[in-house]
This record gives C-alpha cells, structure tokens and sequence, in this order.
C-alpha cells in the first residue's frame, strides 16, 4: 500500500532504498526473491504516478524506474517471485490520464487479479496484467527521458530522434492495447490528436530490412510488390540501371523451380542440356528479317575489346585501335547461334529430332524495368529443337506448354490459361506462338510462358537441312520455348498479403522453421536440443526442407516475423514446457489460430499432410480469384466501362483478328489480347458472333485484359 495524499513521500523512497539494499545481496535465492517482489511494487508505482503528484514526486518516479529495471535483471538471473503483489489505491482521487477514479482502477485491478496474459513462451514465466502495465509504464518513461535528454544535448534533426520517437509510440500503442484507454488522452473539449505513425523505411540496408513497413494492396500495388520482395530478401537494387541483384532467398526459390522444371525437360521433353555464347555475331541476327526487327530496338551492342586512358587523363574509354571487325550483340535469345550450330550437326533424318536446352542469362534493354517482371537483364531456360516434320515440331511445341502448366499449377500453384498469341502478339520469326496467362490479385494479367512453332523459317535462313530416308534434302521445322524468373514475380503477386510473400511448399526453400523458445537455462536448453533432434530426424525421413533457427543474437519474435515476410510455410516453435508435453506449436503462414502438434510416429506424415493441403488451398484459392475476376462481354463499351469503374480482370469475347482494331483498343483502354484460349476455341464455337469491337463476323473467342 502506498501513503495517502498529503503525506510524506518518505514511505515510497524508503522502499526504494530497500530495494537496493536487498539487490546487493545477491548471493542468496531468498533474499533475490523478496527484492524482485519489492521492485514489482514499486515499479508498479510508476503506473500511478500521476495519481500521486504529492506523494511521489520526482525521487519516487526515478526511484519507479530503477526499480522497474532491477526487476528485468532479477528476472533474467532466474529469481521468481514467490507471490505476485498487487496495487491497491484505496483512496477516490481522480486520475490525470485514464479519466477513471482510482478506486474504479482498484476494483478492475481487484477483478483481474494475477490473470497470466500474454504469450507464454514455454518459459513459463509470463507476466500477470499489473505487471505488464509496470513495465510498459516503465518503458514510455525511459524512453521519454532518453528522447528529452537528446533534445538537451542539441540533437534537433528527426532522423537521430525518428528511432526514440517509434519506440515511444509502439509502446504507448502497447498500453492502449492492455488497458484500453489511450495513454496520452486528449484534453476537455480539444478534438482528438490523430496518432503519429511511425516512418516506412525502405529495405536498402540491413537494419532497414527488419523495420519498413510493406503497403498494403490496396493503397498501391506496384509498391505493395516493391515492399514484399525487399522485405523477403528475394533482390536488391543494383549499380546497373535496369538490372538487378537476386538475394539468396530468392535465387534459392528459382533454385527449386529449375530443379523441378530441369528435370521435366529431360524427362518429359527428352532434351539434353548444353550451353552457347552470350555473344552473337550481328549478322547472324540480321539473317532471319522479322527476328531482327523484333529484336533490334532491345539489343545491346559489344563494339570495343579493350579500354585505355581517356587523352585528357580523366577516367577510361574505348580504345579506338581495339574496335571489333563485326560487333556482337549481348544475347537476347539464342535461335541464331544456335541454328548456326544445327547447320554443322544436323544431316541426316538419323539426327532428328534434335533437342537441345540451355539455362542461360539474356539482355533486352528495357525502358521501364520492375523486378522479375521485366528487367534488362534476367534468366530463363531456352528450350530450341528441329524436326522431320511439321506435325512433329508443333506437337513438340504443344508438349512444352503443357510441361509448363503443369509445373505452375503443380509447384508454383499458380492457375493458367492455355491458347495461341494473336499475329500481333507472336514471337519475331514465328509461325504461331502458344502462351500460357496467369491473373494477378489485382485483377492484371502476366505472360507466364510461351513455345513457339517456328517453321521453317530459321532452317531456310541457316541452310539447315537433313537428307530424308529416300535420299532426298529437305529444311527441318522448328521450335522454341522458354520460362524466366517472371515466374517468380508470378507466385510473389498470386499468393502473397499484406504480410508479406507466401509460398507455395513445393517451391520454398525452407518448408518447416522450427524456432526454440524460452532459451537461456542450459539444463532446459540441452534438453530441447535434443528433443528437436528427433524432431529433424523425422523431417528428414520425409524428405522436408526444414530448418532451426537458433540465432542467440535474436529473440523469438523477430525470428517469427522474419520468417513470417520470407513466405515459409509452416513455422514451428519449441520451448521445455512443450517438450514435457511431446508437442510443438504450429503456425501456418496461410494464417488461421496456432495449433498444438504432437510428436509420435505420424508426426512426419502429418507434416507431409499439412503442406500438401497448404499446396492445394492455394491453387484452389487462386482458381477461384481468376473465376470471380473473369467476364464475358458482348460489347466494347461493356469492356472499358468495367475497365474504367476499376473491375479489371480477364475479358472473353468474340473477336475479328484486326491488327489495326487490336492496337485502337491497346491505345484506349490498355487492354490487350493475351490469347485466343484453346478451350472456348473448338470448330463452330464462334458460328452467328460477332466482333464486340468491329461488329465484323468473329473469326476467335479472344481473352482480353490488361497485363504487366
């Protein structure tokens, strides 16, 4: 109990003094017991103190507050207290902050009683509600002073301030939260203050990575996806305009795809894997006339082998006298030097099909470049085959696309749509091209890979041809196809939230983070190392990708929101109560209430279980975005007022092929073809149509949208 208003204060500092007394005598476990319990008490002074103005004053406030800090100490010495004390204000004095009576907070007080609130960490030490209040008290306190002591020294500028400034409002934000009173109330009559938020920092260094907030969807979307993949550590900017820096996480996600996708090729394709120069000779693109138009206007140019001394002493330049006899161009694709390659290999109908794959790096000089979407520099399979027959090429050009569906819709769990690109849309030097169209959250289309049926067109200009089983000489036919990290971007803008990324399990990295808590008692902490031994031991069996995160330098709530921005889709937490238990606690990163899991023999099945049903419910709910977000239309106007009123998604409608219809309405609305869909395009689906756009007959059920 505290004095009564209008006495002495004498009383509080005398059991501030006692406090320190008691802390000396460390040496015995009693003796530490009694003075954390004392330190409790007054530290929950702190809480009132400004229904005390009288009583405290400024020595008791300060007293408050070293004692709130001793008992952090005790605490982590491992002294408990035997009892939990609690404030009780028996006088009715009207307080400055809450606008409650102290008696009224005596009787909540009373109510609540020890009532453990919090998240246990498995310690079992969590903190009963008076003691939370002390302590975030304590910590507004400490951080004010801190804050006016900076201020004192002539620290004026808010970015040496900012830090202080966040922690002081997280906390004050945190006695809201437990009280459910503002800390700082406003006054009579005066209009409520709206609380400062704290500063978004942008990911560009490694304490800024842990802070900046991520956009929401809603407010901006083309930053909400810069956030994601900065806070994930997927890729960083780079010193190269237009190009970036894949992060190890990220480059470990593409890791996964290319395992899975490589071995498809080889099995699924029969293509064999090599690889060919980044450099292309110019004339080798300028033999194929569409493929050089198509690609003129992104080609950089290799035309100097060596630098030298600029004249005038500053910096380097090309040297006139290493000029290149032909310049080279930084590949852009490889059909060219590629074919150039057939010509020697490829003679007799015994060499057919030829089918060769490269995982490579191209440059396509872009002028507006967003991440994994479309940068100047990127990587990607490229698929390149020849043939006996026409039939032959396009099946195999068939085949690719589906590989490709099936490894979206079955690893990254990104739903697609199947059809072939309007003529404006091919691939330069391509006789059809095939796609496959996945639909963003935000209702805009992505290009997620293509394969082309080229013809004959590359063998005619590289003089490719084979000698036929009766002996005759004919140009083989052709394919292309490819996939990129696009498809990267791709799952980032299917699955993830506000959160951050989120992962489908077959494509993550780190499938299980197992994070132990409750650490820092060596007898408990070697008794949870071992248990999770045999946890590991389970997960390996089943062949998960797991990993325990038992950084020392941080504590298990970062841990949780690192893992949290990074997509990993099931979480994992162990602490000595839960050992005793034979559990784990489960957090999916599709969100839903945590869940206790219990070690025995199906532990390892159950975590099997567990993703596959995550894999699943993620494709299911990207399905049914894609369903809701897809329209039939019969008119133009119909189109663009959607368009307009902001329901952007994929548009269905009976189409006239025009080139010149088809880049008016681009123009317009910025809506493009991204196909004409295999399933909606069977003979006689468009008998008695007519084209939305021209009102001509329909020639193709187009699918319209806008599209990154």
């Amino acid at each position: 109990s505290f004095p009564r208003a209008g006495s002495e204060k004498g009383g509080v500092v005398r059991k501030c003094r006692m406090v320190s007394r008691l802390a000396a005598a460390r040496q015995s476990r009693a003796v530490l017991q009694t003075a954390l319990a004392a330190s409790m008490l007054v530290a929950q002074a702190a809480a009132f103190a400004p229904l005390l103005p009288s009583a405290m004053g400024r020595s008791g406030l300060l007293a408050a507050r070293r004692a709130t800090g001793l008992q952090m100490q005790l605490r982590a010495r491992g002294a408990a207290p035997r009892f939990t004390p609690r404030l009780v204000v028996p006088w009715p004095v009207r307080t400055f902050r809450a606008g409650k009576t102290a008696a009224s907070m005596a009787e909540t007080e009373e109510a609540v009683g020890d009532k453990v609130i919090g998240e246990d960490c498995g310690c079992g030490e969590a903190l009963t509600i008076p003691e939370m209040k002390a302590k975030i008290v304590g910590d507004i306190d400490r951080i004010g002073l801190a804050i006016r002591d900076k201020k004192a020294s002539g620290v004026k500028d808010k970015e040496s301030l900012q830090p202080l400034i966040n922690d002081l409002l997280a906390a004050k934000a945190k006695f809201e939260t437990l009280t459910g009173a503002p800390f700082d109330p406003p006054k009579a009559g005066s209009k409520p203050k709206k609380a400062a938020a704290p500063v978004q920092k942008k990911a560009g260094g490694a304490a800024d990575e842990k802070n900046f907030a991520i956009t929401p969807r809603a407010e901006d979307y083309s930053q909400w996806y810069a956030d994601v993949i900065s806070a994930a550590q997927m890729v960083d900017q780079s010193p190269v305009k237009g190009c970036m820096v894949i992060r190890p996480w990220g480059m470990a996600v593409w890791d996964e795809l290319r395992d899975d996708l490589n071995r498809r090729i080889k099995k699924d394709l029969g293509a064999t894997n090599a690889y060919f120069p980044i450099f292309i000779p110019l004339s080798f693109l300028s033999k194929e006339a569409e493929h050089v138009e198509g690609f003129a206007k992104e080609c950089a140019v290799v035309t100097h082998h060596r630098l030298c001394a600029s004249p005038d002493g500053v910096g380097l330049i090309p040297d006139p006298s290493a000029k290149l006899e032909e310049p080279l161009i930084v590949r852009p694709t490889s059909e060219t030097i590629i074919w150039d390659m057939f010509r020697k290999w490829i003679s007799s109908h015994r060499d057919l099909p030829m089918k060769i794959n490269q995982w490579a790096n191209v440059v396509r000089w872009e002028l507006r470049t967003r991440p994994f979407l479309r940068s100047t520099e990127f990587l990607w399979q490229e698929g390149h085959t020849a043939h006996a027959t026409a039939e032959d090429a396009d099946g195999c050009a068939m085949e690719a696309l589906a590989m490709y569906k099936k490894v979206c819709e079955d690893i990254l769990a990104v739903p697609v749509i199947t059809g072939c690109k309007s003529p404006s849309e091919r691939f330069a030097g391509a006789d059809a091209t095939y796609t496959i169209e996945a639909l963003m959250q935000n209702g805009w289309a992505l290009q997620s890979g293509t394969s082309h049926f080229l013809g004959q067109n590359f063998a005619k200009a590289f003089d490719v041809k084979y000698q036929t089983v009766d002996q005759k000489s004919e140009y083989v036919w052709a394919t292309s196809w490819g996939v990129s990290t696009r498809l990267l971007g791709a799952v980032v803008m299917t699955h993830s939230d506000d959160a951050g990324l989120v992962l489908p399990p077959r494509v993550a990295p780190v499938q299980i983070v197992i994070v132990p808590v409750g650490r820092g008692k060596p007898d408990s902490d070697a008794v949870v190392d071992a248990f999770l031994a045999k946890v590991v031991a389970e997960l390996d069996a089943k062949d998960i990708r797991y990993k325990i995160d038992d950084r020392d330098t941080m504590k298990p709530g970062p841990k949780f929101y690192e893992w949290e921005r990074k997509g990993v889709p099931i979480r994992l937490e162990c602490g000595p109560r839960d050992v005793a238990a034979g559990k784990l606690l489960m957090a999916l990163r599709t969100g839903g209430e945590k869940a206790e899991v219990v070690f025995d023999e199906a532990f390892g099945a159950n975590m099997v279980s567990e993703l596959d049903n995550m894999q699943v419910a993620l494709l299911e709910a990207a399905k049914v975005r894609r369903a809701t977000a897809t329209y039939e239309v019969s008119s133009y106007k119909e189109m663009t007022d959607m368009l307009t009123a902001g329901k952007a998604g994929f548009f269905l409608t009976p189409w006239k092929c025009d080139a010149e219809n088809e880049e008016a309405i681009k123009t317009e609305c910025k809506a493009t073809i991204r196909c004409y869909p295999f399933e909606g395009n069977e003979a006689g689906a468009v008998e008695g149509k007519t084209c939305f756009y021209s009102g001509k007959p329909a020639t193709h059920m187009a699918l319209f949208a806008r599209a990154f």
